[in-house]
């Protein structure tokens, strides 16, 4: 038998908060382990919770979705984040994935889709709702970066060099002062934004930074 899938909730609408959770509780499969209309208060609850996943909205007073997004991926690498948004707009959608979102999922969706969706989410795939997924590989075509480096955050871009001095990942954890857990999430990010299969060729790819 899995593992039950562990969820926060994040909307600043109470009414339509309430009916995911309870969408969410009615399948077996998930718990939902915290609910919070902010993005400050989403972060808070994701240090100390721990979820398998954050269902996030993009719009909220105070950080909005994309803010929490990043802040949440850099807190809590191995939780898995989904924007859940009436917002069809492309460039919100790409900026929620730089962000680290792994699911982009319009408002309206069923039950047993969402579902689906924070399963894949949590198993490391990317989802994006249909209806807007082929503009987003228009953009991503269109606006693909020259350098893959430059798609490393900050965070990211120290790990590289590290990685470059030929560090291991509990080095690397003792120098940043994460946990080794947490840097093997944050060298898996790299090699897949740098399109690279092994620590050696991030090296190599480290090497060529001016």
């Amino acid at each position: 038998m899995s593992e039950m899938i562990e969820v926060l909730v994040v909307d600043d609408h109470p009414l339509f908060r309430q009916g995911v959770v309870h969408s969410l509780t009615m399948d077996p499969g998930f718990r939902v382990v915290g609910e919070t209309s902010s993005g400050e208060q989403a972060l808070a609850l994701a240090q100390s919770l721990l979820p398998n996943v954050v269902l996030l909205d993009i719009s909220m007073p105070g950080w909005n979705g994309i803010v929490t997004a990043e802040r949440i991926a850099m807190a809590c690498p191995a939780t898995a984040i989904v924007m859940l948004t009436s917002s069809e707009d492309k460039d919100k959608l790409l900026a929620a994935l730089k962000a680290g979102a792994r699911g982009y999922v319009l408002k309206g969706v069923s039950a047993r889709e969402l579902t689906q969706v924070l399963r894949a989410a949590v198993a490391g795939e990317v989802y994006v709702s249909p209806t807007i997924a082929a503009e987003m590989l228009v953009s991503l075509t269109q606006r693909k970066a020259p350098d893959p480096l430059q798609e490393l955050t900050e965070r990211e871009q120290t790990i590289l060099s590290l990685i470059g001095q030929g560090k291991t990942n509990r080095e690397i954890g003792d120098e940043l002062h994460l946990a080794e857990k947490t840097i093997k999430h944050y060298v898996t990010n790299i090699l897949q934004k740098l399109q690279v299969r092994s620590r050696v060729e991030a090296a190599l790819v480290a090497s060529r930074r001016p």
